[in-house]
């Protein structure tokens, strides 16, 4: 699992994990058993977190040597106080010289002045920004406030700057419709697919001046334990995850969600041609009941617009949900071919791997933390349909996947067969 800054933890969330180090320490070999214990009781990022709580909390009682949690506060506040002040001087000296020798300077000097050193930054120190710098030059005697800044930069603006000022608040739109996780060149897609004509360098810049970027993928843990004694269907995918149709491959595998009320597992089954999720399913437990739950809506799904799902083949790792007596029974009912590569192994389910590792990107550590189940299942829902319909999606040409099933029955359409009867 990928480290998390402790910042990111509420402070009453800290507090208990030192709480519990200490109620539980003596059930443990060690006291890093313990800390190691109550990270993942707690859903903490690693156990090293949680020994640096522990250890401040340490110092904090005067227990061990070191720098207080106030002594650290008072620390960042004196030193953030002298940056200020140095920014401050540093602007002060600037704008000393841009006013030498003159008197009451013209008011588009003074808003050109503000624009040219906006963003600017002396020796690593902090930026300059549009305030501090009307602080500067009021205590200079130039009096001018942001607001004024502002109201008279906007009619001076060029044509440029205008159409900028318009396609921040679209680029913000979109970023924000789709969880955030947007970066420069999926945002540049979507305008252009809604008729907003833009180049992607001037989507890359805004983005930077918004501060807007993309989500980043980390590690995932793993969640599949294998049942040594279970017999195993062969694997029949061999890592080719790029069927020349719909129907063709499903792919299907497990992965979870820390919520304070305990861990939520979900499953999900692929369809392989364009990765659109066609079933999933949250719970409680890592069971087979979890996984027929998936399967079941995956086969309804296409069943219900008429397609066949007989000869797919249903690839999986080696998961004992995935190898019971009670998921092969149901496969072998809907004429449906196992396939099953190694456990712990990434490429033998790579597809569903990714699959797995974009749900956790997009949605869960970025909107967490999570209450409980029905939270996480309620979400999943929402993002589930957004990935299939709205999503752009590099592997199906920058269209949704559901978008890429639609035009290859469109260009196929005798192997779309609507035979059933869906009352």
């Amino acid at each position: 699992m990928k480290s998390v800054s402790s910042k990111k933890y509420p402070q009453e969330l800290r507090e208990r994990a030192v709480r519990m180090v200490a109620e539980v320490r003596d059930q443990h070999e060690s006291e890093w058993a313990a800390i190691g214990a109550v990270a993942e009781f707690l859903g903490v990022g690693t156990a090293e977190t949680v020994r640096k709580w522990v250890r401040q909390g340490q110092v904090d009682v005067g227990a061990r040597a070191g720098v207080t949690t106030e002594e650290s506060a008072e620390l960042k506040r004196l030193r953030r106080e002298n940056a200020e002040l140095k920014r401050a001087n540093a602007i002060l000296k600037s704008a000393s010289n841009f006013l030498r020798g003159r008197t009451g300077p013209a008011p588009a000097l003074i808003v050109r002045y503000i624009s040219d050193h906006q963003g600017h930054r002396v020796d690593g120190g902090l930026r300059w920004g549009v305030e501090s710098i009307c602080a500067a030059l009021t205590e200079l005697g130039v009096k001018i406030a942001p607001s004024t800044y502002y109201e008279h930069r906007q009619p001076v603006s060029s044509k440029r700057g205008r159409r900028d000022e318009e396609l921040k608040v679209e680029i913000t739109r979109v970023h924000r419709e789709n969880y955030g996780v947007y970066g420069a060149r999926k945002v540049w897609l979507q305008l252009n697919r809604e008729g907003i004509d833009v180049a992607r360098c001037t989507v890359e810049r805004l983005m930077r001046q918004l501060g807007l970027r993309g989500a980043v993928r980390g590690r995932v843990k793993r969640t599949t334990i294998g049942d040594p004694a279970a017999e195993r269907p062969q694997d029949l995918v061999q890592r080719k995850f790029a069927p020349a149709a719909p129907n063709r491959l499903w792919v299907a595998d497990m992965t979870y969600v820390s919520t304070w009320s305990g861990w939520v597992y979900v499953a999900f089954v692929i369809d392989a041609y364009a990765r659109r999720i066609i079933g999933w399913r949250t719970g409680t437990t890592m069971t087979t009941a979890l996984v027929l739950d998936a399967i079941e809506q995956a086969i309804w799904t296409r069943e219900r617009a008429g397609w066949d799902v007989k000869d797919v083949v249903h690839h999986t790792d080696r998961g004992a949900q995935y190898t019971s007596i009670a998921f092969t029974e149901r496969l072998a009912e809907a004429g449906i071919q196992p396939s099953v590569g190694a456990v712990g192994s990434s490429y033998d389910n790579a597809l569903a791997e990714t699959i797995n590792g974009l749900y956790k990107t997009e949605l869960i550590k970025p909107r967490g933390p999570w209450r409980n189940a029905d939270q996480v299942e309620f979400a999943t829902a929402e993002w589930v349909d957004w990935f299939n319909y709205r999503r752009l999606y590099q592997y199906c040409g920058d269209v949704p996947p559901a978008e890429m099933e639609a035009a290859y029955y469109a260009q196929h359409p005798a192997q779309h067969l609507v035979g059933l009867s869906h009352q």
